[in-house]
């Protein structure tokens, strides 16, 4: 499929829509990282923090004054693994480890901003907000259909001069406004929440180098994670279940984030719980109802 996902509970989003051969659109950020050579810097934070004057450096380079955010410099695949607060030299002592770097410490809301670029220059923008549940899991994500000022004016002006001559999706990450990582890709958990022909556009982004998308049904949806604990092999629920839940009310859509057949362990998983399903819906209520359905099959 040229829409390039390796998670099969994903391909439903994708599987329907027509994508020539001849475009690869990267869901992954090693695929993107190979695809886009000239803009592949973005996935240097350390380059990301600088560009934004921001006061940072590789471990190595002893920060002047504390607290500082300590965190990999390049993390394709690890979840942020090391990442924590420094408050004083014994703590960036403790936390010293070489591929590191540390940068100013920034404060207010985290967003997570999908944006289609052209050249470099925005053209649509979908922001969600993260509300966690400890231990890097998530309880669930609210997918706005609000605009963000403060993260579409900063990060909007960055983008115009830092990724000139980008044309795809991007996926940024902000404290307060401020960049703290980049992805060339966008969130492929929830593109059903985007809207109806969000999917076309995307496509005709990349083989055309353009943007066309209408927009005129969005809405605040809702992407609600149910966490296990860890240690237990699952099963995956009947199919009776799982159509009984996408036809819920105020349900979109249903992914089972495991493969079954693969050792837990095996697993790229959070220390808080094991990952099984995400639950996309329009109606928190009828997310959180459809949660309960799922965790009653995998509590057995």
């Amino acid at each position: 499929m040229p829409i390039c996902e390796v998670d099969p509970w994903r391909l439903q989003y994708f599987e329907k829509a027509a994508c020539p051969a001849s475009i690869f659109i990267p869901t992954e950020d090693s695929d993107a990282w190979l695809w886009n050579p000239a803009h592949r810097w973005t996935y240097d934070k350390l380059a990301v923090a600088t560009r934004q004057n921001l006061e940072a450096a590789p471990h190595g380079v002893a920060p002047t004054a504390y607290p500082v955010f300590s965190k990999p410099i390049y993390n394709l695949k690890g979840m942020g693994v090391g990442s924590r607060t420094l408050r004083s030299q014994e703590d960036y002592e403790a936390a010293y480890q070489p591929g590191h770097m540390w940068m100013t410490l920034l404060e207010g809301d985290h967003i997570s901003s999908d944006v289609a670029l052209v050249d470099g220059t925005p053209k649509w923008w979908r922001h969600a907000r993260g509300v966690a549940a400890g231990d890097g899991t998530f309880d669930y994500w609210e997918v706005r259909a609000g605009s963000e000022p403060a993260v579409e004016s900063w990060a909007g002006d960055w983008c115009r001069v830092n990724l000139a001559g980008y044309t795809g999706m991007a996926n940024l990450e902000t404290i307060g406004g401020r960049i703290i990582e980049m992805h060339l890709r966008f969130a492929d958990q929830w593109p059903d929440l985007y809207g109806s022909g969000w999917v076309e556009a995307l496509v005709r982004l990349y083989e055309n180098r353009e943007w066309h998308y209408a927009d005129t049904d969005r809405r605040t949806g809702y992407s609600v994670v149910l966490f296990m604990p860890h240690g237990k092999h699952y099963r995956h629920p009947p199919l009776a279940l799982l159509r009984q839940i996408e036809t819920m009310p105020g349900v979109s859509s249903v992914q089972i984030t495991f493969h079954e057949k693969v050792a837990p362990e095996r697993h790229a998983m959070p220390p808080g719980g094991f990952r099984v399903a995400i639950v996309n819906c329009w109606d928190r209520a009828a997310g959180n109802e459809a949660r309960s359905l799922l965790r009653d099959h995998f509590a057995r």
